[in-house]
């Protein structure tokens, strides 16, 4: 099935990934509702949407009941700290979006009766002992550790969104975001693209956490918002996967950005954060059969494109700098 989507709310639609998805809507011809509290939003992101026809944006905190006059086709569930510099300064307020959050924008849907869609995220695998990941993998999590606010928030959300298609027969999919980058990105929000790609346009060492051998699959934002608009045209229930499934170390991560920038200076090794993934990598298998999706930016196209935008935008690195991923 492929739904029209005249109308569709978008929850943290004023963040990294959200914005980019406002943008891909406007572009099929949809109208957007975003709502996003800002807690973690970049400036020139929010005024940019705001001078964009079809947005109508709304300050809201989801964990407070969320009222939505007038037609929507589909709900984006997107809302949460996504960095783990956001997460770890906002612990309970990522719970409470994971799981208020997630009731309400559920409530929505259901009242709309709309397609929902939750971005999940790959950390619902944790420290993950199969590899690549497929959905049916349960995950290895510490439910106490710092990260467990992020993780089991999502595993929450998920569980949630499940019994509402159950219970309520919530029309709902669950999409698995791997390690998205692009435009937009803050500078600073901690992460291994935005934080190596700053370092290297200011000239100075690359800050690799841990020993840099644990690997990632990155996933070019255009690639990921294409996944969740394919998602909400179809009826799949999901979890499904969306990510790039070439995996590489940190360490080659760092090189490779460093050569793209024309940053001179070497690597630097830092501490290695508690419940750190040791490896990362979707099995894409679902998506490319159910959503005909895949990803098509390599990453040495999206990390130009990134570095592009980011080249205006320089400034000093604050000290001591901490990097996650």
């Amino acid at each position: 099935m492929t739904r029209r989507i005249e109308r569709a709310l978008v929850t943290g639609g004023a963040g990294f990934v959200g914005s980019h998805l406002a943008e891909l809507l406007l572009a099929e011809g949809s109208e957007v509702l975003v709502l996003d509290d800002f807690s973690t939003a970049a400036a020139d992101t929010v005024a940019e949407l705001r001078e964009r026809p079809g947005v109508e944006l709304v300050r809201h905190d989801v964990t407070r009941p969320i009222t939505v006059p007038g037609r929507v086709d589909v709900v984006f569930h997107l809302a949460s700290p996504a960095s783990p510099p956001d997460y770890l300064r906002l612990p309970i307020e990522t719970l409470r979006a994971g799981s208020l959050g997630t009731a309400h924008a559920l409530d929505v849907a259901v009242r709309a009766d709309a397609r929902f869609v939750l971005a999940s995220t790959s950390e619902v695998y944790g420290d993950p002992e199969v590899h690549p990941q497929p959905e049916s993998y349960r995950g290895r999590v510490n439910p106490v550790g710092p990260r467990s606010v992020y993780d089991e928030a999502k595993r929450y959300a998920e569980a949630l969104t499940a019994a509402y298609r159950r219970e309520c027969g919530a029309n709902t999919g669950i999409a698995r975001l791997f390690n998205t980058y692009g435009p937009r990105m803050r500078a600073h929000d901690g992460r291994a693209v935005p934080t190596f790609i700053r370092q290297a346009l200011a000239g100075e060492p690359l800050t690799v956490a841990g020993s840099g051998t644990q690997t990632r699959s990155l996933c070019y934002v255009d690639d990921t918002v294409r996944g969740l608009l394919a998602l909400a045209k179809a009826d799949l229930p999901g979890p499904v996967n969306l990510g790039n499934p070439e995996e590489l170390t940190v360490r080659e991560l760092a090189e490779e950005i460093r050569a793209a920038a024309g940053g001179s200076a070497g690597l630097t090794f830092v501490d290695a954060a508690e419940d750190d993934p040791r490896r990362r990598c979707p099995d894409i298998t679902l998506a490319r059969r159910e959503l005909g999706w895949w990803p098509r930016v390599s990453l040495a196209e999206g990390l130009a494109r990134t570095i592009r935008w980011f080249e205006p935008r320089r400034e000093p690195t604050p000290e001591p700098s901490s990097v996650f991923w």
